[in-house]
């Protein structure tokens, strides 16, 4: 039986994948410092264990912290690793950055979650409700070997579908493409447009327009919009009314230039902000 060690067990992260965890065929630890962490745990019915005591043993390592504290907290546990461990990171930024161990024998390995999509077909109320996932709701994800040996990708694998579960697929990429998907594609682009579709929404309700009015007739149109931008529903397009409008509103919302932040070196910048300490 493969041994598997969570690291910050009793985090926000750390805490969903302990909890997925939990009957996996897998000798699961875990390792929370903090108090709080511990005591939400013992919710769980998990006693933590040290690192010192976890790690040695461990096959596998999955490194539920915070991006900026990666690189300090490996750099210092770096010689606890087992020999051909493997290390899941839970995000893309902190491999893109460099900042894991540098030791030769060691998998590393990332995996993250696409969370629920907008188009699903859940029934059950509480997976409607689950948007992150790892609860109720199905979800893909996105894994990647940064380096390592390739035998090694299956286990990986398999525990990240267990610790991100339900999840109904699971797709390969490289660690730059993880950076593009994130942060540039669901962050720089997708939380940006969003937030100023909110502005906006704020925008006409501080024009006259009742907020409740104002928030089904967005929400209402992002239903229907997003629908036919995503080939939900065949043949149908945007009317030429639509599209005249998102012609001339891209030259006063969005730069003429703004797909370079696409390019490597802002994406490489991107990641140094999130990994800052």
């Amino acid at each position: 039986m493969k041994k598997v060690t969570v690291l910050g067990a009793g985090g926000k992260m750390g805490y969903r994948v302990s909890a997925n965890l939990r009957g996996a065929p897998y000798q699961v630890s875990h390792v929370e410092v903090s108090e709080a962490g511990r005591n939400r745990l013992k919710e769980l019915g998990i006693t933590c264990v040290e690192a010192d005591l976890a790690l040695p043993e461990a096959d596998v390592v999955i490194l539920a912290i915070p991006d900026n504290m990666i690189e300090k907290v490996t750099a210092k546990l770096v010689d606890k690793f087992k020999h051909g461990a493997t290390l899941i990171a839970l995000d893309a930024a902190a491999p893109f950055a460099g900042h894991l161990p540098e030791r030769a024998d060691l998998t590393i390995f990332v995996a993250h979650p696409c969370h629920p999509s907008i188009f699903n077909d859940e029934t059950d109320l509480e997976a409607k409700r689950d948007y992150f996932g790892g609860l109720k709701a199905k979800q893909a994800i996105v894994c990647a070997l940064l380096r390592g040996d390739e035998k090694n990708f299956a286990v990986a694998e398999d525990v990240s579908k267990r610790m991100y579960a339900p999840v109904i697929r699971s797709h390969r990429a490289t660690v730059d493409q993880m950076a593009i998907l994130e942060p540039v594609l669901s962050e720089t682009v997708c939380a940006t447009c969003l937030t100023i579709i909110r502005e906006a929404m704020d925008e006409a309700v501080h024009r006259g327009v009742p907020e409740a009015a104002a928030r089904d007739f967005i929400l209402g149109h992002l239903n229907v919009e997003l629908a036919i931008l995503f080939d939900q529903l065949p043949g149908v397009r945007m009317s030429d009314a639509a599209n005249k409008a998102v012609a001339r509103a891209k030259t006063e919302i969005i730069a003429p230039d703004w797909k370079k932040v696409f390019e490597r070196d802002a994406i490489a910048e991107n990641i140094r902000m999130i990994t800052s300490v």
